[in-house]
């Protein structure tokens, strides 16, 4: 690993990302690869993998609290099509980047952005916005598309050539899978953006618990990738489950339960895993049907047509609990994408609104200061 990076670059792990890292060091450039994960992208294994196979200094980082955060107090540019805040996460991911940036000694920070090629982040006028809100501007360079934009402050100190970068525009990958050649990249990264928050399924999951539970972590959100997904409400109270489909789930489950977590088990037959989030705290009237739903995913406790126990456990504390096997979905069921959709839209069009009741007082103000300020300076005038 170099000791002293020259340039940083945001590295998805996708064919961008890996073209402007091997673009900036064809010009001699000491260059790091920085790769954010949190729960909806990326992953901190990835790292060696791109390291080994494409030659690059490779590091990871995690940014999933600061990412859970922004969603909690709801992105400031809105969201896409399903729930992906997709400026908010450049900027968000462009002042991580400049941090590290700093603390290392790096002179600037590249991202393989193209201009045009996507619809919500990468308009020119949104890249604008990015550059500013991130605090970037002095540091930021696009090389795929540098001769689309403006000569950057990076390529004016002499740090780049600026001849030799790109002016690739749009949505294709015809001049990316040529230079992908002239480069000898054998193995081609998919196109797409990897995020799970552009992805209906996901996306309703991670609005549930966004909405239902009163402080959200990483965590939560990581959970929410794992196995079935039910809840049950009660007024104002929700409970969570989540049921394995397979041993992989069975083991991340068990892995992910924290200290008023019930894991869930049958006793006496296999069956699936299943977490109580926060079951410690449940009636017991809940619980049991959350014992009896997970039950139902275990076909020799369904075989036996009675009723069959599951083990409660919270560490090393446990309580077998016998319910049947009948599948309770009217009290734990997941909303279906379409209800979900219309819940995001209307309290995206009701902070729109209080976004622009602010901006119009704050307009009446400014014309109320300036014609008061008019009228002071008219008094000033000659008297007769």
């Amino acid at each position: 690993m170099s000791d002293s990076p020259q340039i940083i670059v945001l590295f998805s792990g996708g064919l961008d990302s890996l073209l402007t890292a091997k673009l900036l060091e064809r010009q001699g450039l000491r260059v790091r690869c920085l790769h954010f994960y949190s729960p909806f992208f990326g992953g901190e294994a990835l790292a060696a993998h791109w390291s080994k196979v494409h030659g690059l200094d490779v590091v990871s980082r995690d940014v999933g609290p600061q990412f859970a955060a922004m969603l909690r107090q709801r992105p400031e540019h809105g969201f896409g099509k399903v729930l992906n805040p997709c400026v908010d996460c450049k900027i968000l991911l462009l002042r991580e980047a400049r941090a590290y940036m700093e603390s290392v000694g790096a002179q600037a920070l590249a991202t393989g952005e193209v201009l045009g090629q996507r619809p919500m982040s990468q308009r020119r006028d949104t890249l604008n916005v990015i550059l500013r809100d991130a605090g970037v501007s002095n540091f930021l360079l696009r090389p795929l598309c540098a001769h689309h934009l403006q000569p950057t402050p990076v390529e004016e100190s002499g740090l780049v050539d600026r001849s030799r970068l790109l002016g690739i525009w749009g949505r294709g990958r015809t001049e990316q899978l040529a230079l992908a050649k002239e480069y000898g990249i054998t193995e081609i990264p998919t196109p797409g953006g990897g995020c799970r928050l552009t992805e209906r399924e996901n996306a309703r999951r991670y609005w549930l618990v966004l909405t239902r539970l009163p402080q959200p972590t990483a965590g939560d959100f990581t959970l929410a990738n794992l196995g079935r997904q039910f809840w049950h409400s009660e007024g104002q109270s929700h409970y969570w489950l989540c049921v394995g489909r397979n041993s992989a789930d069975n083991d991340l489950l068990a892995a992910a339960a924290g200290p008023d977590d019930l894991v869930l088990r049958m006793r006496d037959m296999p069956g699936p895993l299943a977490l109580a989030r926060n079951g410690a705290l449940w009636p017991e009237d809940v619980l049991g049907t959350a014992c009896q739903m997970a039950a139902s995913y275990a076909p020799k406790a369904v075989a036996t047509g009675g009723p069959v126990f599951v083990r409660a456990r919270r560490g090393e504390e446990f309580k077998d609990i016998l319910v049947p096997t009948q599948r309770c979905e009217a009290l734990w069921n997941e909303p279906a994408w379409d209800e979900i959709k219309g819940v995001i839209r209307a309290e995206a069009r009701e902070r729109q609104a209080v976004q622009d009741a602010a901006r119009a007082a704050a307009r009446e103000a400014r014309y109320e200061a300036e014609r008061l300020e008019a009228g002071l300076h008219a008094d000033d005038g000659p008297q007769a």
